[in-house]
């Protein structure tokens, strides 16, 4: 069997690391970021932030042709600095969250998929944390 292949994206968010674990893991704030254009947003979300707990995040084009649930279960959670999980179809991640006087790193490592490219798929993860950073130096 191959090793997954891992895909790393990051970000450095204007803010102090408490902010950025709020608006990264409060549903209230996922569902103003959680997409990786502006014609896409994310409805719902549901998180129970704990080892063992699952989150489900519901994403959809704003004019309706298509969405998708993306969901797991939490592996570890270690408040304000590291969370894994393991996405329902089994391929595990982390997020680090990583303090620098009054601004957090964000780095998000991800097992990659099968079915689209690896650019693709690093593309749309860092998409989706970008509008994570703008989000968050915005609130």
């Amino acid at each position: 069997m191959n090793q997954p292949t891992s895909i790393t994206v990051q970000t450095i968010v204007q803010a102090p690391v408490s902010k950025v674990w709020d608006s990264f893991t409060l549903p209230e704030h996922i569902t103003r970021w959680n997409q990786a254009s502006d014609d896409w947003h994310s409805p719902h979300a549901v998180n129970d932030l704990r080892r063992g707990g699952q989150f489900s995040y519901r994403m959809e084009a704003k004019d309706g042709s298509m969405g998708f649930d993306f969901g797991g279960t939490y592996d570890h959670v270690r408040q304000h600095a590291e969370i894994s999980y393991t996405m329902g179809d089994g391929r595990k991640a982390s997020v680090q969250f990583t303090p620098q006087g009054d601004t957090t790193q964000v780095t998000e490592t991800f097992e990659a998929e099968s079915t689209n490219p690896i650019e693709m798929q690093r593309g749309g993860w860092q998409a989706i944390l970008d509008h994570f950073k703008k989000y968050t130096e915005g609130i």
